[in-house]
């Protein structure tokens, strides 16, 4: 067993596995802010993502550093790396790969697209037609890729960053509902404020800093730290809380189609990343609330009614935030990792 290894470090005591996620946290946000000036918050939900074992997408409109967002955080971890741009005439194969017949050999082999990378960047997904989106779905949910009958596993850590413009913009396809379903969050990056711009001009303006980008991390500590997320105590009453939370957007009326399971699934994950960066290593109900947008809003279906009131997703759960009770319980500020790791192999989301 390697000492670098996710196992070796499972009995780690608890302080100096939160230390070491905050300060790797620290380092990696300190390099992505180094590209992406003045969007504190962004970057962070971006490494709540990647602790989460998510995907993150952003939406914005152009030139407000979707694709610097993207690629800085790739940088900054020392793993494999791919950048596909999509266009309107991208193939699926473009991005799986395909099957190549070799004539010495005399049979067929596979050739691995750019989705064979711990960190796949995926600039304007929305570009492509639908049925190359489609090549995403079972890379995102269960790394691996099926070629001609052939299935290939995909590495470890697996992250996609994809970029896309707003729906309305020229020449754009909406992402479908499963395909959306597949991001575990979604952001938007938003203008900077004059402060912010002004710096970016003086720093970025005669000088690109991604060419300067350094990795502050690598894949193994990725995965340890990962391993440290999962093993984040989970109550019974916030479980309860998280479920009971997804399941009201299927009531509402403003909605054609609710939160899936998968959303409460990733909705937990993200739940625990956001505990542990916070350095707690059990989960309350602030930290639901702080990513409960980010990853439930992109999922909801509008009705054409509330479309045509002005409703948001964003709106309809902050508030139901407001409305689902909030669990009061106690819970145990000093529930270990290794004394929650038992509880939560027992049926706890992961």
């Amino acid at each position: 067993m390697t000492p670098g290894s996710p196992s070796a470090n499972s009995h780690a005591p608890v302080d100096q596995i939160l230390g070491e996620l905050h300060g790797a946290v620290q380092r990696i946000a300190a390099n992505v802010e180094r590209v992406l000036v003045g969007k504190p918050d962004v970057v962070r939900l971006a490494l709540v993502t990647l602790l989460a074992e998510g995907h993150l997408l952003v939406e914005d409109v152009p030139g407000v550093g979707k694709t610097s967002l993207a690629k800085a955080l790739a940088r900054s971890i020392d793993c494999t790396v791919s950048r596909v741009q999509f266009t309107p005439d991208l193939l699926p194969s473009d991005i799986t790969g395909s099957s190549i017949y070799n004539r010495q050999e005399n049979d067929f082999e596979f050739r691995p697209g750019p989705i064979f990378a711990n960190i796949v960047v995926g600039d304007e997904i929305n570009r492509a037609s639908p049925k190359t989106q489609s090549a995403l779905l079972e890379c995102m949910e269960e790394h691996q890729v099926t070629v001609d009958a052939n299935t290939y596993p995909l590495g470890s850590p697996f992250m996609v960053i994809a970029t896309q413009n707003p729906i309305e913009m020229e020449g754009t396809y909406a992402l479908p509902e499963a395909q959306r379903d597949r991001f575990t969050t979604r952001l938007s990056i938003g203008y900077p404020d004059p402060a912010a711009e002004l710096a970016m001009v003086d720093e970025h303006a005669g000088h690109n800093p991604l060419d300067d980008l350094r990795p502050v991390s690598d894949a193994a500590q990725v995965l340890r730290l990962i391993e440290a997320v999962r093993r984040v105590h989970l109550s019974p009453e916030v479980r309860r809380y998280a479920v009971e939370l997804v399941s009201a957007t299927r009531r509402l009326p403003e909605l054609r189609l609710g939160a899936s399971p998968r959303s409460t699934l990733h909705l937990v994950r993200a739940a625990r990343a956001q505990a542990a960066l916070a350095g707690r290593d059990f989960v309350v109900p602030d930290d639901i609330h702080a990513i409960a947008i980010p990853v439930l809003a992109h999922r909801l279906v509008m009705t054409a009614e509330a479309q045509a009131a002005r409703r948001s997703p964003a709106e309809l759960i902050r508030a139901l935030l407001q409305r689902v009770p909030v669990p009061t319980a106690a819970l145990d500020p000093n529930a270990a990792f290794v004394r929650s790791m038992s509880n939560n192999n027992a049926g706890t989301p992961r």
